[in-house]
């Protein structure tokens, strides 16, 4: 092993990873903390205790409803909280989304930094926040125990999962959630029998929603995560799998942003976020990919359920995963005012579909929320604009994520260079095959082309922290 890896300590290893991702924010140009004039209006906004755009004159009081918020262990931006209750034979879905727009005047300063930056980013050293925290993970988040402001819905459900009857528009209401739980806490409670109705049910409902999905035509990847743990002297990454409850979560906020889109369309005026079908030769060539991995996709099957039946536990599984992933590709911000588009569908979705459920994280869906309701001039005429804003920080979000991870990953591998590690083929490109290594979970590129799902053994030669570098071997 060359020296100047075997001198250096886990936490030398993360001063380097440190300042490496320092560069990595500078490079990219992304913002250190807010303007003081956007944390004075937030300030002065939330110690008024009054709604900027005079909602609160007419907002309902659903305090007595008993939501809950499930999220990651240790959020503080809830956008979301859910109330699932019996209702004759189906469901009586309440979906509150965090008010965003109460907090933030059109053309001030919270509002003009939100259009620069376009959704909250996300690094291993710390996010970039759309808000400040004054809002985001105090008064507009929909903390327990605290009355806060929401756009809520409600949704009839029957048995099978499907609406009883069109969403009407969200009412803005006050709300004020019951518990915060985190995923695995209300997965372990669901699993054990203990779990209060408004959750509990959400077992019953989030497996018909997934049928309905199905049969929509529509499909989810459900690909294990690439989770970034870090300790006190060191970064690790792992695979997190994904709990039942979190796709049955995700389903309900797939349902909003299919009844705001249906709203909009209705009305000639909004936002959706559009995937183009795949077209036939994409579709074929990873019927052949799939082939050769040896995990064929029968013709009799559709997209969604040969996905829905890939086993996660199969040494196979990567390599399937992404080579389907080709068909997600193409999403796009569509705004339109008085022609729809003419490709409005979300195709993996199978259904027309707007962003509406993450307010606090993402600019679109303030607007998207603002249009389903009173269609306020602010929100309508900066659609044009919104669509543009979206895509380039989507663009970034992509490109630091993508980089720092590359950055993480090599400093994960910095204590293995030397060892061999087991690995799959995900792919093969230009300078050989992408691999999955299974421990540390780390993806990185050997120069042999190998078959796509086969195992192999990989002797990590070097790794780079500075640029993300990774060099592995075949053995």
């Amino acid at each position: 092993m060359p020296a100047r890896y075997a001198r250096l300590s886990p936490s030398a290893v993360r001063t380097q990873l440190a300042d490496a991702l320092a560069r990595l924010r500078g490079s990219l140009e992304l913002p250190e903390g807010f303007p003081d004039e956007v944390i004075a209006e937030a300030d002065a906004v939330v110690a008024s205790g009054v709604a900027v755009d005079g909602s609160d004159e007419t907002r309902a009081d659903l305090r007595d409803v008993p939501f809950l918020t499930v999220d990651p262990e240790g959020s503080r931006d809830l956008d979301q909280a859910l109330c699932v209750q019996r209702e004759d034979d189906g469901f009586a879905v309440l979906y509150a989304i965090a008010d965003l727009a109460a907090f933030v005047r059109p053309g001030g300063a919270i509002d003009q930094e939100a259009r620069r930056r376009g959704q909250t980013l996300y690094a291993p050293d710390g996010s970039v926040p759309l808000h400040p925290e004054t809002l985001s993970h105090g008064a507009a988040s929909l903390l327990p125990e605290q009355d806060r402001r929401a756009y809520v819905w409600r949704f009839a459900v029957d048995a099978a999962g499907a609406l009883r009857a069109p969403a009407e528009p969200p009412v803005r209401a006050w709300v004020r959630s019951r518990r915060q739980w985190t995923y695995a806490d209300a997965q372990e409670t669901i699993d054990a029998g203990t779990a209060p109705e408004p959750l509990a049910l959400l077992a019953a409902l989030g497996p018909a929603l997934v049928a309905q999905e199905a049969a929509r035509g529509g499909a989810s990847l459900n690909a294990p995560e690439e989770e970034i743990v870090a300790t006190d002297d060191r970064y690790d990454l792992r695979a997190r799998a994904i709990v039942p409850l979190e796709l049955w979560n995700a389903q309900l906020s797939l349902m909003t942003g299919m009844a705001a889109a249906a709203i909009m369309l209705q009305r000639g005026s909004g936002i959706l976020r559009t995937l183009p079908p795949a077209p036939a030769d994409a579709i074929a060539e990873l019927r052949r990919r799939v082939a050769l991995i040896g995990r064929p996709w029968p013709e009799s099957q559709t997209y969604g359920d040969y996905l829905r039946g890939v086993d996660r536990d199969d040494p196979a599984a990567p390599a399937v995963m992404h080579a389907a992933s080709a068909l997600f590709r193409g999403a796009d911000y569509v705004a339109f005012d008085g022609t729809p588009p003419s490709q409005p569908t979300q195709a993996a979705i199978g259904a027309p579909y707007a962003h509406a459920t993450a307010p606090l994280r993402r600019l679109v869906d303030r607007f998207v929320l603002a249009m389903c309701t009173d269609a306020p001039p602010w929100a309508r005429e900066s659609l044009p604009e919104l669509a543009e804003t979206m895509r380039r920080s989507s663009g970034l979000a992509g490109r630091l994520e993508s980089a720092a991870v590359d950055r993480v990953e090599a400093a994960v591998l910095h204590a293995h260079v030397g060892d061999v590690l087991d690995a799959v083929v995900v792919s093969t490109t230009s300078s050989g095959s992408r691999v999955q290594i299974a421990d540390p979970f780390v993806i990185a590129t050997v120069p042999e082309a190998r078959e796509p799902g086969s195992e192999i053994r990989v002797r990590v030669a070097a790794a780079d922290i500075a640029d993300g570098s990774v060099t592995l071997q075949v053995v």
